[in-house]
Order: C-alpha cells, then sequence, then structure tokens
C-alpha cells in the first residue's frame, strides 16, 4: 500500500472511531436528560405503587451480585412501605439459568409475602421490561431499580414507555471488574436505547394483558 493510501486509511479510521464517540457522547446526554432528578438513593426514594426489579444473571438458582443488591433494595422499598408489590422482570429461559423463580425465591426468604410478587418471564432487556410493564401489566406508576449507571438508562426506557418512573440506585458488592465491565457495557447500552425510543420497537415477546400485578395490590389494601 502506498503511504498516500495508508494515510487515507488512518484517516477513515479516525473519522469512524470519532463519529461512534460522538454518538455514544450524544447518546449518554439523551438518557441522562430524560431521568434527570428521578434517581435516588434508598433513603430519599420516593413513594409508588410497584417496584420493578431488573434481572440479570443468576448462578445455581441464586441471585449474583449484581441481583442480589438489586433485590435487597427492593424487598426494602416494600418493607419501608414505599411499594406495595414487586415485578421481578427478566429472562426465564437465561443462559445462567431461571432468573424469575431465583428472583422470587430470594425475595420470600428476605420476607416479602409471595403473593406480592408478580414474575415477568418474557423481560429480555430493558427496553422490553418497561414496555411489557406498561402494556401488559398495566403499570403507570412505578420505581425501577438497578445499580448505576443502568439505573438511568432504565429510568429514560420506562417514561418512555408511559411509566411515571423512578429509578432507586441498587447495592452491589461487587469486585471492581465487575463494575468497571458493567460501566463499559453501558456506553454500548445507550446508543441502542436512544435506538429503541426512536422506534418505538415492540418488545421480543408480546403476551396478552394481566391483571396479576392489579390483583396482588389490592391484596395490600385488605
Amino acid at each position: 500500500m502506498t503511504r498516500s493510501g495508508r494515510r487515507l486509511l488512518l484517516l477513515a479510521g479516525a473519522g469512524v472511531v470519532t463519529a461512534g464517540a460522538l454518538v455514544a457522547v450524544g447518546a449518554m446526554a439523551v438518557v441522562a436528560s430524560a431521568a434527570a432528578g428521578r434517581v435516588h438513593d434508598l433513603a430519599e426514594a420516593p413513594e409508588a405503587p410497584v417496584v420493578i426489579v431488573l434481572g440479570a444473571k443468576v448462578q445455581d438458582g441464586r441471585p449474583m451480585s449484581f441481583l442480589a443488591g438489586r433485590l435487597d433494595v427492593g424487598a426494602a422499598l416494600l418493607r419501608d412501605g414505599k411499594a406495595r408489590a414487586v415485578l421481578v422482570s427478566g429472562d426465564a429461559n437465561g443462559t445462567s439459568g431461571n432468573e424469575i423463580a431465583a428472583m422470587t425465591e430470594y425475595l420470600v426468604g428476605k420476607g416479602v409475602a409471595r403473593e406480592l410478587i408478580v414474575g415477568d418471564d418474557h423481560g429480555l432487556d430493558t427496553y422490553d421490561t418497561c414496555v411489557r410493564a406498561a402494556q401488559t401489566f398495566g403499570v403507570r406508576r412505578a420505581l425501577i431499580v438497578s445499580q448505576d449507571p443502568h439505573v438511568t438508562r432504565a429510568v429514560a426506557l420506562c417514561r418512555h414507555a408511559g411509566i411515571d418512573a423512578d429509578g432507586v440506585r441498587g447495592d452491589c458488592d461487587c469486585r471492581t471488574v465487575t463494575v468497571a465491565r458493567n460501566t463499559a457495557r453501558e456506553w454500548l447500552a445507550r446508543p441502542k436505547a436512544v435506538f429503541d425510543m426512536m422506534s418505538n420497537r415492540p418488545p421480543k415477546v408480546t403476551t396478552p394483558a394481566t391483571d396479576a400485578l392489579e390483583r396482588a395490590l389490592s391484596r395490600t389494601s385488605e
């Protein structure tokens, strides 16, 4: 390859990298703006009828550290009276195991009444969780739990889906490398989130509307 050809190749590569960085930064700004003032620590969390806990990997039928931290906060929100029922949303057929079953049993072990737990087996990603929460489970107001920085994207997506959502930061007794890996992944996830919001794509799995969550909420007023 000639010197001029190499120079053109380097310039093209630099252009692609720059364009990618601009897209990522722009997506970060869009998501941050949509969730501004809507993410809280547990102590400052507002009230809502429902808390949505987002799924993550399990191991041997038990939540791993990221998921356990989210579930601990979800259980605390119910215990403190800041939510009345919990929607656990994830992949019931995930590569690491049944996230919904693991989340449900963990919450029961933390003292949450089983009848207050509703599972969405088809929350295959955060966008699908939010759209299905609104369309399938009839959620209009909710808290949603995940760790920084994912919780900001979750709030933005749920608000786009028509849910008056506030985020609550999940705990995590995680290794530094795990936190770094999830933070890096967020840079890739936010452009996709913006694309999903712009396209208003349907969730990957669509199921009929259910009153399961409404029935769970009614038990807390009996």
